[in-house]
């Protein structure tokens, strides 16, 4: 998997030119888009980063939700979990494992538990909210 570093600066700069009364629009897409907060059954909000599930990175230990996304926007959680590995490669192979079985092309990572006993309530907080598929129905969900 290659990775290609972008300037930022450059990149938007370049988006301004082509159409400046789109470029505040677009920075506010590509925000939502990458951004995606899921609610617990506490009420608590928590903020994922979305990735593709190809373009995914290694992940260190974390919270993450398995989304199927249609293209209509409409996005299905099938599971809920965090991973435990000190290695970013591993947990990431087990994603991608798991993503490929249950359908899903998009991963929802929370990276702002400062400990596993944090992810893990977070987890259980987020499987109680009834969003994941690991329940007799699944949940679908817009952008909230």
């Amino acid at each position: 998997m290659g990775a290609r570093v972008i300037q930022l600066a450059d990149y938007r700069a370049r988006r301004s030119a082509l159409n400046p009364e789109l470029a505040i629009l677009d920075t506010t897409s590509e925000l939502t888009d990458r951004f995606h907060f899921w609610s617990g059954a506490s009420g608590q909000r928590y903020v994922h980063t979305v990735y593709d599930l190809i373009d995914c990175p290694e992940i260190p230990a974390a919270n993450f939700l398995l989304v199927h996304r249609e293209k209509s926007g409409r996005r299905t959680v099938l599971a809920i979990g965090h991973a435990t590995h000190a290695s970013g490669s591993l947990n990431l192979a087990e994603i991608r494992q798991r993503a490929a079985r249950l359908g899903a092309n998009e991963v929802h990572v929370h990276l702002l538990a400062p400990s596993a006993q944090q992810r893990r309530m977070i987890e259980l907080d987020l499987r109680a909210g009834k969003i994941d598929g690991v329940s007799d129905d699944r949940i679908a969900a817009t952008r909230h």
